[in-house]
């Protein structure tokens, strides 16, 4: 909607300057329960307006609420309505929560596997990422909640995030990065968060180009851009360049302070309202040990430049009045279109049973099955030997602002004995090594005591000798502000693969992870899962893959590659050197990468075996932007299937990927029987954009290569253009 309604014209025209003022930036929450909070102004009676992260489940100091699978999790899936359907789930808590704007969906591009926040995101690829974009967003947006898209533009490394400048080419802006953030606007977002990072030498937070001309004026969005946290950099610049809202607009002692305290405790005689708030509200530390976090946080004194300096700047001339009402205008319109205006939002659902079983689904289905020689799906009556360092608690998630704290979850050693017991099968528990610890900013200032661990590899060893098959899961450490130093997994655990896999032929590996691991032991396995960040249905999801309750239909929406295979290798791309990190690979990222021949993938983009068996038959083009194949199940199990079109160029002068995605679709398919799908070819596959000109599609014939992965393509036909 026109963020200029006369409702909010009308109140424009009354506010005061202070009142303008207390409208674009954040100040203490008296409730300290909102991560960005706006105070209102009684007087017009415009409401409290709070924003909450996020993108795995609401978090809200002391409370709970449903840890659904991470988003990299449900792009696996490949059917953008489980997003849309988590959207409005995590919409529904937003509410119920007494919050007004979510802090997500996550759209970076993952460049690089190493991404510490790769799991908050959904692909490698465009087209997915813009899918799950449109869905995440409608979802969230139904529940009269204003969802916020971020972080704009360029945001794909933790390392040195608030510094590093992403040099970036115009046609790879335009064909990777910026898409996702334009699916988003097309429906409906009514937030965007600029990122901290710089793009070609200027902060985000002060890049009228790309704020203004690109995603205000020629991507037609008409909400409001929010800082990340401490991420203005500046007051005159900054709203200039179209920022709108500086968050969180309070020290990061008075921010840190409640999150790390995490006690739920009422603060309302603790801080008082707006600017004057103690920056000590609720006990927050003096000062923060940033630590081994230190270069992937923001400058702290980064709050306050849309206060008092901003009006000191309208004096002086140096920022329009004009641009002051506008970003207010803005605020509003957002508050008037969610029904916080009028107070006409929804109450709001927490924790339901639809939303258990909707996070179970997703991290169900959002199992990769990389490998499998038989021994998947488990027989009924199988004796297992449970293997792992992290057994007694799920895997919600990374570290950082997504942390989410369920109110029921299930661990691992509860989902797979639950599920044996159906069957008369025996479980056998042994860690075998450590547990890895989670990383997490928020423990900062915390004493690091070593947990007590007494098991040994040999513990492990004795139980996968004694069992028909052998389950070993193991996981990665990722968090906000923190990169992977590699792809490969922490600690001790590839030796316990290595020796469990030794003792028992059948030994299967579900792998938690928040991207592409380096799988060393691969062929020595029987079988590997890949289950990202489950959230609370953990070990109930594993369970209902490994014994074969639902089909493994997952895909990768990613790469899976040794660390040395993939793009940006050089220091110069990654993490950068002298504050530039070069994107000199260009639209090459991801399988566009593979597929050219500059490297070896282990798993393609879109793989993933199914437990039936599938036939591609009559692939024929519907029209130029339409395809339609044929399915069939020739297995004699019910099976999902991912159909992936993929689009192949003509000849032409300039240099393009082998192929790109144009669309994809999941089908159940019944054992034995077919079903026909159509497909849509999303016009960015066959489009590139030249620097000069802007977007083109050379006239010609495209093939459309139809198959099960971006390397296994069953039949092909074609298209005009």
């Amino acid at each position: 909607m026109d963020h200029q309604t006369d409702r909010v014209q009308e109140l424009v025209d009354q506010l005061t300057r202070e009142e303008k003022l207390s409208l674009v930036h954040g100040h203490v929450d008296p409730t300290r329960s909102a991560t960005g909070y706006l105070p209102g102004v009684e007087r017009l009676d415009v409401p409290e307006f709070r924003l909450v992260d996020g993108p795995l489940g609401v978090r809200v100091p002391g409370e709970s609420s449903t840890a659904f699978p991470a988003p990299l999790a449900v792009a696996a899936t490949f059917d953008p309505d489980l997003a849309r359907q988590k959207g409005a789930a995590i919409g529904r808590e937003t509410r119920a929560l007494g919050q007004d704007s979510l802090l997500a969906p996550g759209l970076n591009l993952i460049r690089m596997p190493h991404c510490g926040r790769n799991f908050e995101y959904y692909s490698e690829d465009p087209v997915v990422t813009s899918a799950f974009a449109a869905a995440s967003v409608e979802g969230v947006q139904s529940q009269d909640v204003i969802a916020t898209p971020k972080h704009y533009v360029a945001n794909n490394q933790e390392t040195d995030r608030a510094v590093v400048s992403a040099d970036v080419s115009e046609r790879a802006l335009r064909e990777l990065y910026l898409p996702g953030f334009e699916a988003a606007v097309e429906s409906g977002a009514g937030s965007v968060m600029t990122s901290y990072n710089r793009v070609n030498g200027t902060h985000m937070s002060e890049n009228e180009r790309l704020v203004t001309d690109v995603l205000k004026e020629e991507f037609g969005f008409d909400g409001y851009t929010v800082s990340d946290w401490y991420g203005t950099e500046s007051t005159v610049a900054a709203a200039n360049a179209g920022l709108d809202l500086e968050m969180p607009g309070i020290p990061m002692e008075a921010m840190m302070g409640p999150a790390m305290e995490d006690d739920g405790a009422d603060a309302e005689d603790e801080a008082a309202e707006g600017d004057e708030a103690s920056p000590d509200a609720g006990d927050a530390p003096e000062e923060i040990d940033l630590g081994e976090f230190e270069d992937g946080m923001p400058d702290p004194e980064n709050h306050g430049q849309f206060a008092e300096p901003l009006g000191e700047a309208i004096d002086a001339g140096e920022v329009p009045e004009s641009r002051l009402d506008d970003m207010v205008a803005r605020v509003l319109g957002q508050m008037a279109a969610c029904g916080a205006l009028d107070g006409e939002q929804t109450d709001g659902a927490i924790d339901t049973d639809e939303h258990r079983e909707l996070a179970s689904e997703i991290a169900s289905r959002g199992q990769v099955l990389l490998e499998n020689d038989g021994v998947l799906p488990f027989a009924d009556d199988v004796d297992v030997a449970l293997v792992g360092p992290n057994l007694d608690e799920p895997t919600l998630g990374g570290g950082g602002s997504s942390e989410t704290t369920p109110i029921e979850a299930t661990t691992t050693v509860e989902g797979v004995e639950a599920r044996a017991s159906e069957g008369g099968g025996d479980v056998t528990v042994a860690r075998g090594v450590a547990p890895i610890e989670d990383l997490s900013f928020f423990d900062l200032g915390e004493d690091d005591e070593e947990a007590e661990f007494d098991g040994s590899i040999d513990d492990a060893v004795a139980a996968a000798e004694d069992a028909d098959v052998a389950l070993v899961v193991v996981r990665d450490q990722a968090t906000e502000a923190l990169d992977r130093p590699d792809l490969r997994l922490p600690g001790d655990q590839d030796d316990l693969v290595e020796a469990v896999a030794a003792a028992n032929e059948n030994t299967v590996v579900a792998v938690r992870s928040s991207g592409p691991v380096e799988l060393p032991w691969r062929e020595d396995v029987a079988a590997i899962l890949t289950s990202w960040y489950p959230g609370q249905a953990d070990g109930e999801s594993l369970a209902t893959v490994c014994w074969g309750d639902v089909d493994a239909s997952g895909r990768l929406p990613v790469t899976f590659a040794p660390e040395s295979e993939y793009p940006a290798r050089a220091p110069e791309q990654y993490p950068g050197v002298d504050g530039h990190a070069s994107y000199d690979e260009g639209v090459f990222v991801g399988y566009r990468h593979f597929d050219a021949g500059r490297g070896t993938a282990t798993y393609p983009f879109g793989h993933g075996h199914s437990y039936a068996a599938f036939e591609y038959r009559d692939a024929t083009a519907v029209d130029e932007s339409t395809v339609e194949v044929t399915v069939a199940n020739v297995a004699e199990r019910d099976g999902r299937e991912v159909v992936q079109a993929y689009v192949r160029p003509p000849e032409a002068d300039v240099e393009r990927p082998e192929r790109e995605l144009g669309g994809f679709t999941a089908v159940d398919v019944p054992a034995g029987e077919e079903r026909t799908v159509t497909i849509d070819l999303d016009d960015l596959a066959f489009a590139h954009y030249d620097e000069v000109g802007g977007w083109a599609t050379p006239a010609g014939e495209y093939a459309v290569e139809i198959g099960r992965s971006a390397q296994d393509l069953r039949l092909s036909t074609t298209v005009e253009r």
